[in-house]
């Protein structure tokens, strides 16, 4: 049984609405039965991928039977993200955040107990007031220089011979424990070296000593007369009128006998006391 119209019906599609035959006159007296198809243009059942360039929802939108609710400008629920997501303006959360893959920002900062930024240049800085504490536990690897209170070390030194004389380098305990042991353990024995010998009468103006003198450590004056005091029967000798020579194993005082007023004696004891070598 058909049915005819008085007058033509006319369907018209709209946006997103697709109408076959569109803005048509059906009187209804077609045989068989014309045939009005309605679409939207896409499949939206549900196993179907049905895309939308803007969807706007005035209550609520509730993703995966209602493990995901959008809702007030909030998401509440799981919500996991298999491709890029990109935020324009700020992103809160109140809960944790898990990054399975790397992290890249152009600065990063984090308000906790600390503040910490990461800078996109590699940049960091650790606290923002002096009073701030940082611990690092186990190793820590540095391949720039380290500046405290404004003064920049560069490197720490084990140089036992400290021969650099590196303004920018702090020394290990190793490396001032060797040149102590090296240089000032010997500048203290030849400060503490204090002999005295007998001297043997050669002529009128010479006496010698059968000894050496001790040798200055490195960077101090060479041993001179003037690390001796010499006396002759138990007085002492002037000093403006001697001079000393070392010549092998043997020690020679000599005496100016003009300026000293007298001659040397073979019953004279000459004694000799310094910075001999032992």
């Amino acid at each position: 049984m058909a049915f005819k119209f008085r007058e033509p019906l006319v369907f018209q599609q709209g946006t997103g609405f697709i109408i076959s035959p569109n803005n048509t006159e059906l009187f209804g007296n077609v045989s068989p039965s014309q045939i009005v198809t309605f679409a939207i243009g896409q499949a939206v059942a549900p196993t179907s991928n049905t895309v939308f360039n803007q969807t706007t929802v005035s209550d609520k939108f509730i993703i995966d039977n209602g493990q995901t609710t959008h809702t007030s400008g909030e998401i509440t629920g799981s919500l996991t993200l298999s491709s890029n997501f990109t935020a324009v303006q700020n992103l809160t959360g109140s809960g944790n955040l898990t990054i399975l893959g790397t992290v890249t920002a152009e600065k990063i900062e984090t308000e906790l107990t600390q503040s910490v930024t990461l800078f996109e240049s590699g940049s960091t800085q650790f606290g923002d007031t002096s009073d701030d504490t940082h611990q690092f536990s186990g190793s820590f690897l540095a391949s720039g220089s380290l500046a405290l209170n404004a003064n920049t070390t560069r490197e720490i030194s084990n140089d036992t011979s400290l021969t650099d004389g590196s303004g920018v380098a702090l020394v290990t305990e190793n490396a001032l424990k060797n040149y102590l042991d090296d240089n000032v353990d010997d500048i203290q024995t030849y400060l503490r070296k204090s002999f005295a010998y007998t001297g043997s009468f050669v002529n009128v103006s010479t006496s010698s000593f059968t000894v050496a003198t001790a040798s200055a450590p490195s960077g101090y004056t060479a041993t001179s007369e003037d690390d001796f005091m010499f006396f002759i029967n138990g007085q002492m000798m002037e000093h403006d009128a001697l001079t000393i020579q070392q010549s092998s194993s043997y020690f020679y005082l000599k005496i100016d006998n003009d300026s000293i007023g007298y001659d040397l004696a073979s019953a004279d004891e000459i004694v000799a006391w310094g910075k001999f070598n032992s």
